[in-house]
């Protein structure tokens, strides 16, 4: 079934989904990219169940440069066939936040290289590719139920480190993954928390930023009964 797709072909059928009033609205939303049709997210993900896994198409998709493939090509691919090269290859193309966190969602938190990626990429100076990292952190801490805590702890550290980040779709992305790491259990919630605090007195506009939104959720009564009930 899905031999019969063909780069070609799944462009042509980017080009009937195409809506001028969605690539209109990308800007608004933080994508600013050179290649794109303007393709609502669920008829992409509704193309990506039409095709199924196709990780060599894949490839050739995100090869072509347009913003909707190459989420696209996140959809088909096998998280059983990423390679720490591949992850660098497409990272380097990092261009728009929603492409960065398809990767992360749908492919890169179920590949075995998704940790490695995550701490090395947070020393990375470009926007994209930073975000990347704590995009990852954050998929990664609700979808590997098996991770340790120990490399949770491990990644607050990271995020302690580049809190002062005040790039808009690091600083959000950073916040996510300290977010999501202290509502994974209680003991994480108080390290988390520590980690928020510790942010907090950091001299950084970002830094107090993140700390003080995470806080509020850490704290509240809601995450709380989750985490004890749980």
């Amino acid at each position: 079934m899905a031999a019969r797709w063909s780069k070609a072909r799944v462009l042509r059928e980017l080009k009937l989904l195409a809506n001028p009033r969605v690539r209109e609205k990308m800007a608004y939303f933080g994508v600013r990219v050179a290649k794109a049709f303007g393709i609502s997210t669920p008829l992409l993900h509704a193309l990506a169940r039409r095709i199924g896994k196709n990780h060599q198409l894949a490839e050739q998709l995100w090869s072509s440069g347009i913003h909707e493939a190459r989420i696209l090509a996140a959809l088909i691919a096998e998280a059983d066939k990423v390679t720490p090269q591949q992850m660098e290859r497409w990272a380097s193309d990092f261009d728009a936040w929603d492409v960065v966190d398809a990767c992360c969602c749908y492919l890169y938190a179920a590949a075995s290289p998704a940790w490695h990626k995550a701490e090395s990429w947070s020393r990375r100076p470009e926007e994209f590719v930073k975000r990347a990292a704590f995009s990852l952190a954050a998929y990664v801490s609700y979808k590997d139920k098996k991770a340790s805590d120990a490399k949770f702890e491990r990644f607050l550290r990271i995020i302690e480190r580049e809190a002062p980040d005040e790039r808009n779709f690091v600083r959000k992305a950073v916040n996510w993954a300290l977010r999501n790491i202290g509502k994974r259990n209680l003991r994480l919630n108080r390290a988390a928390i520590c980690a928020a605090e510790r942010i907090r007195r950091q001299n950084s506009r970002s830094a107090r930023w993140i700390a003080a939104d995470a806080l509020r959720e850490l704290r509240s009564a809601a995450v709380q009964a989750r985490l004890r009930q749980a």
